[in-house]
């Protein structure tokens, strides 16, 4: 492979890497209250009798 395709090659994977990097970084927790804790838990578990009874 020429030169400039290994180039581009790094500069690409660089790129996605530092992406992810960044995203991860910048990224922050979501805090519940134990009331929307049990509101997410009772839709998860709505979802999870709906999805088993579709099957």
């Amino acid at each position: 492979m020429p030169w400039y395709a290994w180039l581009i090659l790094i500069l690409a994977i660089g790129s996605i890497v530092g992406g992810l990097l960044l995203l991860r970084d910048t990224a922050h927790k979501v805090e519940l209250t134990e009331e929307q804790r049990k509101r997410v838990a009772e839709r998860n578990a709505q979802a999870d009798a709906k999805d088993a009874q579709d099957r």
